[in-house]
């Protein structure tokens, strides 16, 4: 593709994006959480729960973009506090949004991956804030993007000096409704073909439904992602946010199991 000079695969290596114990691009990594955080005591039994079911990191929304402006934002910076107590106690590495690049270099201070979100991918001047610094960026595909727009994303942050980026796929939006979005798992290997970042996969937001959450994620062990990313909620009727697609955490540790166990099996036959 024209004008990824940073991105491009060409011949460099796979880049690996580490933070803490979390290595994304070298073996498989699980991130899991809730859609929001809700209170101290929702997040550290969550937190507790998915990493004792094997999660390399812990996710959790401080600060929530809502379709609706009366919807459920965020806990901003009591948020972020919590999750900073949640990785003193388990010590999961924490990856949370962040919306304004205004909030960046406060934020950072917090957490250990900075996410951008699919109604950000396009907020330029975000990408180069994010850029500026030195936190793992986690970069969604836009609802409405194609994988070159996606691609030109993460090109504005490596080209700002942070070569820390990790894509997502989480799904875009197409005529289909039964699933919240149509989870384009054929961009797992068109990305590991045009570039060397690593490339995880939210089957979350991807399906909207936890029926299609597991055969999803199965799914995007064979395609080659380098992880999921997956919404946990131990109490999931009572989430302020996302509560029909929210795995309990006991679905969630057997969802673990079968992963690791399809990763092994790809291994050996590659």
């Amino acid at each position: 593709m024209q004008g990824l000079k940073l991105t491009a695969r060409s011949d460099k290596p796979r880049t690996v994006v580490e933070a803490g114990p979390l290595r994304l691009g070298a073996g498989f990594a699980v991130i899991a959480g809730p859609c929001s955080v809700e209170s101290e005591l929702q997040l550290l039994t969550i937190a507790r729960a998915v990493k004792a079911a094997g999660a390399d990191a812990l996710r959790g929304g401080a600060f929530k973009p809502r379709t609706s402006p009366y919807a459920f934002q965020g806990l901003g910076l009591k948020a972020l506090k919590i999750l900073e107590k949640a990785r003193r106690e388990t010590g999961l590495p924490i990856v949370t949004e962040v919306l304004d690049p205004r909030d960046v270099s406060w934020v950072s201070e917090f957490v250990d991956v900075l996410q951008v979100g699919a109604r950000n991918m396009q907020n330029f001047s975000l990408l180069k804030e994010v850029g500026k610094g030195s936190r793992p960026v986690l970069l969604k595909r836009g609802m409405h993007s194609t994988i070159e727009e996606w691609l030109n994303s993460a090109e504005y942050i490596l080209s700002a000096g942070n070569p820390r980026v990790i894509l997502c796929e989480r799904g875009i939006r197409t005529f289909e409704v039964y699933s919240r979005n149509t989870l384009d798992l054929s961009a797992v290997p068109a990305v590991r073909e045009l570039t060397h970042l690593p490339i995880i996969v939210d089957p979350t937001h991807g399906t909207g439904r936890i029926s299609l959450i597991e055969p999803m994620s199965l799914a995007a062990v064979a395609a080659g992602s380098d992880g999921l990313i997956v919404e946990v909620h131990h109490h999931p009727e009572e989430a302020l946010s996302d509560k029909a697609q929210a795995l309990l955490p006991a679905a969630f540790a057997a969802l673990v199991r079968r992963v690791r166990a399809v990763r092994s099996c790809v291994e050996a036959l590659s």
